[in-house]
C-alpha cells in the first residue's frame, strides 16, 4: 500500500450494513467515528490509554477536524485507515493526518487533518501536556 507518508499506524476497516445512509454509501458521520477510532487506538498503541489519561488527569481532546471526502465507501467495502502525528508544540496543542483507503483499487476516500488540545479531565480546561504525553506522543512525530 502506497501512504501519503512514511511510517503510518494503520487500522483494518469494513464498511458493516449500519454504516450506510440514505444515498447508499457510508455516511460522512461514520468516517468521523473511524478518524477518533484510528486516532485512540494508535495513541493506545504509544501507551496513552484511557487509564493512563485519567490517573494524570489529562486528555487529549479534538479542537478541529479538517476532513476531505474523496470517494465513496459501499457496503462490504474493506478498508485501512492511517494516521501520523504530524505537528505538535509538546505543550497544548497536537496534529495528527490521517488517510482513508480502499486497498483492493488503492483509491484514497478521504484525507483529514485532526488538532487535538490537552486538557485537564477534572476541569475540561486546557493544561499543559505532563511528561508521559512528551514521552508517548514524542517519538510518533513524523520526522522525529
Amino acid at each position: 500500500m502506497s501512504w501519503d507518508l512514511a511510517t503510518p499506524f494503520v487500522i483494518d476497516l469494513r464498511v458493516g450494513s449500519e454504516d450506510i445512509d440514505g444515498l447508499g454509501h457510508a455516511n460522512n458521520a461514520v468516517y468521523v467515528t473511524w478518524l477518533e477510532r484510528c486516532a485512540w487506538r494508535h495513541s493506545q498503541r504509544l501507551g496513552l490509554d484511557l487509564a493512563e489519561y485519567r490517573r494524570l488527569d489529562r486528555a487529549m481532546a479534538v479542537v478541529r477536524h479538517e476532513i476531505d471526502y474523496l470517494a465513496a465507501a459501499y457496503e462490504d467495502d474493506e478498508l485501512q485507515l492511517a494516521t501520523w502525528i504530524i505537528d505538535w508544540d509538546q505543550r497544548l496543542r497536537m496534529t495528527r493526518r490521517f488517510q482513508l483507503k480502499r486497498p483492493r483499487d488503492g483509491v484514497t476516500l478521504l484525507r483529514a487533518q485532526t488538532t487535538f488540545a490537552c486538557i485537564e479531565l477534572s476541569s475540561g480546561k486546557p493544561r499543559r501536556m505532563p511528561a508521559e504525553f512528551v514521552e508517548g506522543y514524542g517519538p510518533a512525530l513524523i520526522g522525529a
